[in-house]
C-alpha cells in the first residue's frame, strides 16, 4: 500500500476532501397553518411568499414552508399546530381567524408565532397590547369581524323597502357572539329585525338557506368566517339559485358571483404576514413587532349579479364602491 493511501486510511474523515465532506444546510422552515383549503387560497398564499421575498426569504432556495390546511374544520387545528411544532419550525404563521392563532399559541409558547387576527387579539387574550404585543405572538388585524354592522347598513341600501334581514352565522366561530350582537344594535338603529341561521357544517348550510326561502327573507349577511369562506362558492350559488341578495365579507366572494362584499384588502394582509415572517427570520422577535391594523376597506358590486337579481342599485352606492364587476 502507498504511504498517500495509506495515510488517508487511517486518519478517516479527516483525510476527506472538505467538498466530499459538506453536507448540505438545513433550511430554516416556516410552519403556515390555516383554517381555510389551498385551492381557495393559492392567490393568498402567492402574496404570502411575496411579502417573504421582500425581505430576501425565498421559498425553496433559502427558507422552506411547511403547509397544513384544516378545512374549514376547527377542530383539527390543534393537532395540526403541535405537529408544526415537533417539526421544529422556526416560525409559525397563523390564518384563517383566532382558532389558528389560539392553536398555535397553545401548542407553543417559545416559537414565534405570526398570525392573522380576524378581531380584536388584545380582547381575545393572544396579545398584551397592539403596541407591545408582548410573549411570542404578533401579527395583523384585520377588523373584519368589527365590521358587520357595517355590512348589514350596506346591505338594507340595496332593498331599502325590507323589514326583516337574515343573518348567516357559524356558532362554532369564537367571534359569532359579538358578530350577533354587533348586528343586532346596528339592526335596532335602523328599524330592522334580524333572523339569525346557524350553520356549521354542508348540511346544515342547504337547510339554511332553505328555510331562508321558506321564510321569503329579502336579502341575506354572511358573517365573517373561515368555514364559510371554505365554501365560498357553494354560498354563491346557493343565493343565486335563491335570487337572495346577499352580502360578503371578502372580495373573493364578489368576483366569485356574489352580490358585494366588504373587507379589508386580505391579499396585502397575507403579504404583510410574509413580511414579519421574514424579519422574525432574520432575528426581530414578535415582542418588538406592533400589530399592524389596515387603513384600507375594500366595497366590491358584482353587477352583472345584480341584474341576475333583478336588483337596481343607486348611484350613491355605486360612486362610493372601490370596485364594480361589469
Amino acid at each position: 500500500m502507498k504511504r498517500r493511501e495509506f495515510i488517508m486510511l487511517i486518519g478517516g474523515t479527516a483525510a476527506w476532501p472538505r467538498a466530499a465532506l459538506a453536507q448540505p444546510q438545513a433550511l430554516p422552515t416556516i410552519g403556515f397553518l390555516s383554517a381555510r383549503s389551498p385551492d381557495e387560497s393559492a392567490h393568498l398564499v402567492d402574496t404570502f411568499r411575496r411579502g417573504l421575498a421582500e425581505t430576501g426569504a425565498v421559498e425553496g432556495r433559502n427558507v422552506a414552508v411547511e403547509y397544513r390546511w384544516a378545512l374549514g374544520e376547527y377542530d383539527r387545528l390543534p393537532v395540526l399546530a403541535a405537529e408544526l411544532v415537533r417539526r421544529s419550525v422556526t416560525a409559525l404563521v397563523t390564518v384563517g381567524g383566532e382558532n389558528s392563532s389560539i392553536a398555535a399559541k397553545a401548542a407553543t409558547a417559545t416559537i414565534p408565532i405570526v398570525s392573522l387576527f380576524t378581531d380584536d387579539p388584545v380582547e381575545r387574550g393572544l396579545v398584551a397590547s397592539l403596541n407591545r404585543p408582548g410573549g411570542n405572538v404578533t401579527g395583523i388585524s384585520l377588523l373584519n369581524g368589527a365590521l358587520e354592522a357595517k355590512r348589514l347598513g350596506l346591505l338594507h341600501e340595496i332593498v331599502p323597502k325590507a323589514a326583516t334581514l337574515g343573518v348567516l352565522l357559524n356558532p362554532s366561530y369564537p367571534g359569532a357572539a359579538t358578530q350577533l350582537r354587533d348586528m343586532q344594535e346596528a339592526a335596532h338603529t335602523i328599524g330592522l329585525q334580524l333572523h339569525v341561521f346557524n350553520a356549521s357544517t354542508d348540511i346544515e348550510i342547504d337547510t339554511a338557506f332553505e328555510t331562508i326561502a321558506r321564510n321569503s327573507i329579502p336579502a341575506l349577511v354572511v358573517a365573517v368566517d373561515p368555514f364559510f369562506t371554505t365554501r365560498r362558492d357553494k354560498l354563491v350559488a346557493l343565493a343565486l339559485r335563491h335570487s337572495l341578495p346577499t352580502m360578503y365579507s371578502l372580495h373573493d366572494y364578489a368576483t366569485s358571483g356574489g352580490l358585494i362584499s366588504y373587507g379589508p384588502d386580505l391579499s396585502d394582509m397575507y403579504r404583510l404576514a410574509g413580511v414579519y415572517a421574514g424579519q422574525i427570520l432574520k432575528g426581530m422577535k414578535p415582542a418588538d413587532l406592533p400589530v399592524i391594523q389596515p387603513t384600507k376597506f375594500v366595497l366590491v358590486i358584482n353587477l352583472k349579479t345584480a341584474k341576475l337579481l333583478g336588483l337596481t342599485l343607486s348611484s350613491g352606492l355605486l360612486s362610493i364602491a372601490d370596485e364594480v364587476i361589469e
